[in-house]
């Protein structure tokens, strides 16, 4: 199987400013996230950024990069520009891993290439696994989704999804169906040129999720569900701290 991961990178970030060049122990984070795909089985690895600065810090440590423009409102926009600009074929399979995930599975991201060779039903494929931290399920940069029989995405949230109504301490206990989203998707590169015709969806501005747009649009995501968790993701200071710690004394 062949496959492109892009990882999208923008410089502007209200929770943590200057995001994708946090220093980790003497690399950028956006290197580390680079540095991780390059070990699963992708054929290419690229940086689609934002500003120059991006690009510049990308090639001192030999990642391909590329200048993509400003205004994209989504990191799939972003991609779609990627894709035009490495004139990928359409039906090239691609997978977004988020620049903030510097710690990412090489496995899970193989898996998720994996899920378009095995679903031709699905338009997209991403991954999650099961919550098991009552903090974690009450976080709302913790996106949790539910799927159906098929293991195909149903909703995605930042709310407590699904709600345990029988839960012996409502709104504390987890429930066992609860699965934390994890950021890497993979897509069909017909489909992610598509992408940006596709009307905003009203959940999509709400949540702040532009994968709900697929789903508002009719269109089906297919999850793969890891039996193991991903290292942490970096949304906020505190949490590049946590990776920093785990990166220093060797955890991960």
């Amino acid at each position: 199987m062949s496959f492109t991961v892009i990882v999208p990178a923008r410089l502007a970030s209200t929770r943590l400013p200057n995001k994708p060049l946090a220093d980790i122990h003497g690399l950028p984070m956006v290197v580390r996230v680079a540095q991780r795909a390059k070990l699963s089985q992708a054929s290419k690895v690229v940086v689609a950024a934002d500003n120059e600065s991006i690009i510049q810090a990308c090639a001192a440590h030999g990642v391909t990069a590329l200048l993509t423009a400003v205004e994209h409102a989504s990191g799939s926009d972003r991609l779609a520009q990627a894709c035009e600009m490495l004139q990928l074929p359409r039906d090239a399979i691609v997978v977004n891993v988020q620049g903030d995930e510097p710690l990412i599975d090489p496995a899970m991201i193989d898996a998720c290439a994996q899920l378009l060779n095995d679903r031709p039903d699905c338009v997209m494929g991403t991954v999650a696994h099961a919550i098991d931290d009552i903090a974690e399920m009450n976080n709302p940069n913790v996106v949790k989704l539910v799927t159906d029989a098929l293991n195909r995405a149903i909703y995605f949230s930042r709310a407590p999804i699904p709600w345990w109504r029988d839960g012996s301490q409502p709104g504390i206990a987890t429930p066992q169906a609860a699965l934390r989203h994890v950021g890497v998707y993979s897509y069909r590169a017909e489909f992610l040129k598509r992408f940006p015709l596709l009307s905003a969806s009203p959940l999509e501005q709400i949540e702040a999720l532009e994968q709900l747009r697929v789903l508002w649009h009719g269109e089906r995501i297919a999850v793969h569900v890891s039996a193991s968790r991903p290292g942490p993701g970096v949304d906020t200071p505190a949490d590049l701290e946590r990776v920093r710690s785990l990166i220093a004394s060797r955890q991960i």
